[in-house]
């Protein structure tokens, strides 16, 4: 049965370089408040390898650990109908955006904005892009593989690869760390 769904709250600091952005959450992560809580989710399992995100954290704790990183994460989407997890089952026009245009527009650190998938990345095309005045500076917008379950022939080794594409945007990060860096 479809049922409108209302998404997460943004975490995102005020010095965020990276600006990673999913479709809507699963029922998992709905139900569980909490981005990326599939256990077959490769998202902290990514983040763990490219970004020094303890896997073995607290919730709370990857959270402000992907913040520390320059790291900031959300959704396109902030409500909309659908029933159960994929994202093809969102019934088309009943989308409501998130309001990415003034976060993007206040993110002066921003450097790329990276799609969790190419839903995303298509839903930030029809809802967001069309806002989106131009910016004062150059902002890359990179589609990457998705780390949901429903995309699980792309082995963890295959998602860092692609991911690690993210890696120059972050290196040099405010907080000294490395933030997303690539695998040797």
């Amino acid at each position: 049965m479809e049922e409108v769904l209302t998404g997460l709250p943004p975490v995102v600091a005020s010095d965020c370089r990276v600006l990673i952005l999913g479709s809507m959450p699963g029922a998992a992560s709905l139900q569980a408040a909490r981005y990326c809580a599939h256990p077959r989710n490769r998202f902290w399992p990514l983040m763990a390898a490219l970004a020094d995100v303890p896997a073995e954290a607290s919730y709370g704790e990857r959270l402000v650990a992907l913040q520390r990183g320059g790291i900031g994460l959300w959704d396109v989407i902030g409500e909309c109908r659908r029933a159960g997890s994929l994202d093809s089952a969102i019934v088309r026009g009943s989308e409501r955006a998130n309001a990415l245009v003034p976060l993007i527009v206040s993110l002066g650190q921003l450097r790329v904005i990276a799609f969790n998938g190419a839903t995303a990345a298509s839903l930030f095309r029809r809802h967001v892009e069309p806002h989106l005045p131009e910016l004062r500076r150059p902002v890359q917008r990179i589609a990457l593989p998705s780390t949901s379950p429903a995309h699980a022939a792309m082995g963890l080794e295959a998602l860092r690869e692609a991911w690690s594409v993210l890696a120059p945007w972050r290196e040099g990060s405010a907080h000294g760390g490395t933030g997303l860096r690539a695998q040797a």
